[in-house]
């Protein structure tokens, strides 16, 4: 697949090479830390590498999904690095983040999917860095519930669980997921005693319908979502799927107040805009 379409203006992002950039990049090097910047080629990379912040990868860097739309590698995984953890803790206290976010690969290789060392690197950071507040952007753990508690019972401050696609074009982006148990997930942690915040995203391009963005809008509202990121698609790579349209940012902000409209706590709607944008200005907000 190629990408046809030249990106707008609006789109265009330089990498900067800067001291506060390069300090994060050679930090996750030395550590050996994944993450989701560079693996998933964000294009927000520039701006959260030179304020000093990165969202942190864990379970490796390879992805047991075959997902239309992501640069992450897929294959056989390497056996689980159970010292990750307390990586992630040295990584946070030395970029002196108030705010952490961690994510994954997907494991479906692993009878939990990783959900005990999500809640490892939870807990690290409770008793290494208490004045820390924790989100967690998890996959959908092929709907083992149990392993979701698992990760809930470490309270994290905010688990995202992004359902990516609207619906019409799940299957075709998402063919080893499944929208019912994306959703199922987002209840689960709006529904669970406690304070942790529930949270989604998705992205736009694909050749979705205004309807079937408003659709999808409105099961996360169901459901009980309370933040939301919006943005626009980017083709990684020629294998992947092609982008179909880029949205102007008007129609991003107009996103925005309808989502708003529907209940949503926090929203973060824009061209550039990925899962952990902004995320701890959400929290500052509430």
């Amino acid at each position: 697949m190629r990408e046809t379409r030249r990106k707008p203006d609006w789109l265009k992002v330089r990498l900067p090479n800067t001291p506060e950039f390069n300090r994060v990049r050679t930090m996750l090097s030395d550590l050996r830390l994944h993450s989701v910047c560079q693996e998933a080629r964000c294009p927000n990379i520039a701006e959260c590498f030179h304020s000093g912040t990165a969202t942190f990868l864990i379970l490796g860097d390879i992805c047991t999904r075959n997902c239309g739309y992501c640069n992450v590698r897929r294959g056989t995984p390497a056996p689980l690095d159970e010292e990750e953890p307390g990586r992630i803790v040295v990584a946070v206290k030395t970029l002196g983040l108030s705010y952490a976010v961690i994510t994954s690969v997907t494991r479906d290789d692993l009878r939990d999917g990783g959900a005990e060392i999500f809640a490892r690197c939870i807990k690290n950071l409770r008793r290494e860095v208490p004045g820390c507040k924790v989100e967690v952007l998890i996959p959908d753990l092929q709907g083992n519930w149990n392993a979701l508690d698992v990760i809930m019972a470490g309270r994290p401050d905010v688990i995202n669980h992004n359902i990516e696609v609207v619906k019409p074009l799940f299957s075709a982006l998402r063919p080893m997921g499944n929208y019912q148990i994306s959703l199922e997930v987002l209840k689960r942690i709006r529904e669970f005693p406690g304070e942790t915040v529930s949270k989604s995203g998705f992205m736009i391009g694909f050749g979705e319908g205004w309807n079937d963005i408003l659709d999808l809008l409105r099961d996360l509202a169901e459901v009980g979502c309370e933040r939301l990121t919006i943005g626009q698609y980017q083709q990684p790579n020629r294998d992947l799927w092609p982008v179909k349209k880029y949205y102007h940012p008007d129609e991003f902000e107009t996103l925005k107040q309808l989502a708003y409209q529907m209940g949503f706590k926090h929203v973060e709607s824009g061209p550039l805009v990925r899962s952990s944008y902004h995320a701890a200005r959400a929290s500052k907000k509430e």
